[in-house]
């Protein structure tokens, strides 16, 4: 039922999971440059309907990429609601982490790719080094690191494109309204970085 069209954007179909991912998408990501909590459960019901619509467009590192979120939402669930007698506060990513990450997402990307490939995968090295990077980004996420807010820029312009190649249209606007969410992001964790 999930797969099914609702309406046509831009002369390509729309299915129920691409309306409720666009949807709670944007709900997740606004609670989240809001510090709320409720980021979480909302962000779990959004990679629910994105393993859908992503496994039935071939893009397989992304419908995994978001059973991985699901566990990452828990953990980020988990971290901040322990916080909640001393709340975790927005603070900078040290060296150290930045390094670990990088070097992480470098790793993923190189073992993804030829994964994809032998997957028939539409865009492997793309798909890739996207989930690669959005893993990243979840990390530092779920430890209130303003650098977060840089690696989903990046991704979301990298997303855009590739949405819009996919015929996921739905999906690649909002892509471009978590770009905006992002950038918005960014400047309200900036202010109040320790």
């Amino acid at each position: 039922m999930l797969t099914k069209t609702v309406f046509e954007l831009f002369g390509e179909p729309v299915s129920w999971a691409e309306l409720f991912g666009f949807i709670t998408g944007i709900a997740c990501v606004a609670l989240a440059v809001a510090q709320r909590i409720e980021t979480f459960p909302v962000g779990i019901a959004n990679n629910v309907f994105f393993v859908i619509l992503f496994a039935d467009a071939r893009l397989y590192a992304d419908a995994g990429l978001q059973v991985v979120y699901i566990a990452l939402g828990v953990m980020g669930w988990w971290v901040w609601a322990t916080r909640a007698r001393s709340p975790l506060a927005v603070s900078r990513a040290g060296y150290r982490l930045l390094a670990g990450t990088t070097l992480a997402v470098g790793a993923a990307t190189l073992i993804l790719i030829p994964i994809l490939r032998a997957a028939h995968g539409a865009a492997p090295g793309w798909d890739a080094l996207t989930t690669s990077m959005s893993l990243g980004a979840q990390l530092l996420l779920n430890l209130k690191r303003l650098e977060t807010w840089f690696v989903w820029i990046t991704v979301d312009i990298i997303y855009v494109p590739l949405y819009f190649s996919r015929d996921l249209n739905l999906t690649a606007l909002v892509y471009i309204v978590f770009l905006a969410l992002c950038i918005q992001g960014y400047r309200q964790w900036r202010t109040v970085t320790d």
